[in-house]
């Protein structure tokens, strides 16, 4: 991060899940991962202090992608990654 000053700052900014320190109350969530994202292991922290907080989660790591890498729409792990957000998405308006 030294290369970046401030980064870690900004995000934190951007991402106010990652600054609160009760979670209890907050809606189910859905959270997919990037076996090779910068954000990766933030991410599957929020999503671990989301269930100590008894929020429902459903976590999904996708092994061999990287950030973005669902843009890629030929890929067959882009077309499952992009099926699987869309029926979470199907899910949470059904309810």
């Amino acid at each position: 991060m030294a290369a970046l000053p401030g980064l870690h700052t900004r995000l934190a900014v951007r991402r106010p899940g990652a600054r609160a320190t009760d979670l209890s109350g907050l809606p189910p969530a859905y959270i997919a991962t990037a076996e090779f994202c910068p954000n990766r292991d933030e991410e599957i922290g929020y999503a671990l202090r989301l269930l100590e907080a008894g929020v429902s989660v459903e976590l999904h790591q996708w092994p061999g992608t990287f950030h973005g890498s669902q843009a890629i729409l030929s890929a067959e792990i882009s077309q499952r990654q992009l099926a699987e957000l869309a029926a979470a998405l199907r899910r949470a308006l059904a309810e």
